[in-house]
This record gives C-alpha cells, sequence and structure tokens, in this order.
C-alpha cells in the first residue's frame, strides 16, 4: 500500500458545489444522502446473500428476480454517491463506515428458507421507501429539486420490487405439496 497521502478532501466535509446549493443546505442533503447509501449497500448485501441460497421448486424464477433487485439497488447507490459528490460531499465508500451510518439492520450470517429471506427484505425495503420519502421532502424543501426527483425514481424502482415480493409471499403458488398418505 502506498503510504504517501494527499487528501483533497477529508470524509464528513462538504465543500463548494457548482449546482450553487448553499453549503448549510447541501450538508443536509448530503448527510441524508450518504443514510440512503449505506442502507443501499446493506440492501444490496442482504439481497445478494438471498440470491445465493435461494433452494426449492421456484429457485430459478427468485434466483434472477432477486438478481435484478440487487442490481437496481447497486445502480440507485451509484447515482446516489454521485450526487452527494456533486453537492460537494464525501460518499461513505468502506464497509466499516457504510454499516456505522445505515438506518436499517441486516439479517444475520444464517441462512434462512426463501420465504422468511423475502419478508426480512420486505420489511427493509419498507424502512428504506420511508425514509427515502423523508429525503425527498427535505430535498425540495432545500430548494434541490434535482435530488428530489432523482430520489423520487428510485422510490419508484424499490416500491415496485416490494410489491412484487409481497406477491411472492402470498398463499397461493402453482407448487402442490405431496400428499403424506
Amino acid at each position: 500500500m502506498n503510504t504517501q497521502k494527499t487528501v483533497r478532501q477529508e470524509a464528513g466535509t462538504v465543500e463548494e458545489n457548482s449546482l450553487r446549493l448553499d453549503e448549510e443546505k447541501a450538508e443536509q442533503i448530503v448527510e441524508a444522502l450518504n443514510a440512503d447509501l449505506a442502507d443501499a449497500y446493506v440492501l444490496y448485501h442482504q439481497l445478494h446473500k438471498h440470491h445465493w441460497n435461494v433452494e426449492g421448486a421456484e429457485f430459478l424464477d427468485v434466483h434472477v428476480f432477486l438478481q435484478e433487485v440487487y442490481e437496481d439497488v447497486e445502480d440507485a447507490a451509484d447515482e446516489v454517491a454521485e450526487r452527494l459528490q456533486a453537492l460537494g460531499g464525501v460518499p461513505h465508500a468502506n464497509m466499516t463506515t457504510l454499516a456505522a451510518h445505515a438506518t436499517v439492520e441486516p439479517e444475520d450470517e444464517d441462512v434462512y428458507d426463501i420465504r422468511t429471506s423475502l419478508a426480512n427484505d420486505l420489511e427493509m425495503m419498507g424502512d428504506i421507501i420511508e425514509s427515502y420519502r423523508q429525503h425527498v421532502e427535505l430535498a425540495e424543501g432545500l430548494g434541490d429539486y434535482a435530488t428530489g426527483e432523482m430520489l423520487r425514481e428510485q422510490l419508484e424502482v424499490i416500491e415496485e420490487h416490494a410489491h412484487h415480493i409481497e406477491h411472492y409471499l402470498e398463499d397461493d403458488s402453482l407448487v402442490v405439496e405431496s400428499a403424506t398418505r
């Protein structure tokens, strides 16, 4: 590892931005976006875990679905990080910092049945949805309509995924369990 360091901007700081958003307002939005970024990576890793461990009759459909969802979450995280950098902030970028700033709790390392796993994902998504709604209001209240719009678009995607998980968790299924005779 290179021992020579030139720090261009310290983590946790917000500098003047070319978007002409007041630094005090930008600080509030950067803090909210860093929480969204941390939450996204917690969700990303949990979804990835479930993608790796899914089993059963509907394995392939759920496996593919979970990959689509975690890829969307990763894309959203990248967009959030780039936006908060444009606002003059420093995106959280290491696992320790991300874990410390996340507002959602991941499930533990154990492997659960897919119904339990999806229920855990749905619960986390619900928490993130509520947070996004608050952050849309915060950004727009501070005059940052572009961040509000970005979060709205991401909110629509996560709500759609949550709705699909809700359908997976319904009782109706084409899979028939064999009757014990």
